[in-house]
């Protein structure tokens, strides 16, 4: 079999529309226009998403991990439509294009879709107590009858480990890990389906952590939920997650399953991350991929693969063309030259020099 079946076939079965998926992500992209002169005219672009494609299973949850400023939050915020619009691509909830939702199908449509903003301080009003902050949206959206209100809040912040009587103070009484509790509880108030959770974690101390990402996990599997969970905190993202994908530079570089990426990360750029995750053992030491250079910047990429300025696997066609999706199996796929046909040596010699590095 030819390799343009073997890359083809898995990429429509892996991504066609399916009932399974409660949302599909296709070519997504978002630039951010660049300004200049008296007359404020553009000249140029800042590509933050440039072509992101991937689908959420019912239930399950996404790790989305990079360096900070790869766009892994402007993926979520265009997704849930946030930002003034995108540039190119689809969003599809439950089969339906949230771009093509007039202003009232979009509000209701926002009881299905919510977000837990990385901080907890900012995200909160300083002039709401509590009870309100969380309330605040379902008295808008007639989620329960107004006799049933105050059972029902008192319900959510219970799930969400909250006192009642949390309910008749403010934001700024409570600590770091009990915020983002109320963010949680003010999430799910609404009954939502998806939840983009943007590095709702790494704000706060280790053993906090742990109280949230177990919180995440035991509502998800309370109310069904499904998560986009944006963090660049590998060890968070590998206990959390189903499937994960790795972002660099507005490209989604590699995406399969958690258990498939981990153990078998095949993008020269996943091999650097998954270099720097500390181990626990004092007596095996890990030799960290030391990335050379820093990133370019969006507004002015590289040419061909835009790893390539860092990359010292770096061949002559990395420097020329975009490398295309290349399937290992039906649910994992990288973007790099090292898996093109013709390239074998150079592959073979990246994956012995991988293997010695891990010895």
């Amino acid at each position: 079999m030819s390799k343009e079946k073997d890359t083809k076939a898995p990429t429509q079965e892996a991504f066609q529309h399916s009932a399974e998926n409660l949302l599909e992500v296709r070519n997504l992209k978002k630039y951010f226009p660049i300004k200049s002169g008296f007359l404020q005219r553009t000249v140029g672009h800042v590509r933050a998403v440039d072509g992101v494609t991937f689908n959420i299973k019912r239930g399950t949850t996404m790790g989305l991990v990079g360096e900070s400023g790869c766009g892994k939050t402007t993926t979520g915020r265009v997704i849930l439509r946030l930002l003034d619009g995108k540039t190119e691509g689809e969003v599809l909830f439950d089969g339906v294009d949230i771009y093509s939702l007039d202003k009232k199908s979009l509000r209701d449509m926002r009881k299905k879709i919510q977000i837990v903003f990385q901080d907890p301080y900012s995200s909160l009003s300083p002039r709401l107590p509590v009870g309100e902050i969380i309330g605040e949206a379902v008295r808008e959206h007639k989620i329960v009858p107004p006799e049933e209100f105050d059972d029902y809040i008192d319900r959510i912040m219970a799930s969400c480990g909250l006192q009642p009587y949390h309910k008749d103070r403010y934001p700024h009484e409570f600590s770091g890990g009990q915020r983002q509790r109320i963010c949680i509880a003010r999430a799910i108030a609404l009954n939502p389906e998806f939840i983009v959770c943007d590095e709702p974690v790494s704000a706060l101390d280790v053993s906090i952590q742990a109280q949230i990402i177990n919180l995440l996990k035991d509502l998800q599997e309370e109310y069904n939920l499904t998560y986009l969970f944006i963090s660049h905190d590998l060890s968070v993202v590998e206990h959390i997650s189903d499937t994960v994908g790795v972002m660099y530079l507005g490209d989604l570089v590699e995406y399969g399953n958690k258990e498939d990426l981990f153990k078998h990360p095949l993008h020269p750029y996943t091999d650097a991350l998954f270099s720097a995750i500390p181990l626990p053992d004092p007596h095996v030491k890990m030799k960290r991929v030391i990335l050379e250079g820093s990133i370019p910047s969006p507004a002015n990429p590289p040419s061909g693969c835009k790893f390539h300025t860092r990359c010292k696997h770096c061949m002559e066609i990395c420097k020329q063309e975009v490398p295309e999706e290349n399937w290992v199996n039906d649910s994992h796929y990288v973007r790099c030259h090292l898996y093109d046909k013709g390239c074998e040596e150079a592959l073979e010699k990246y994956l012995n020099e991988k293997a010695v590095s891990n010895k």
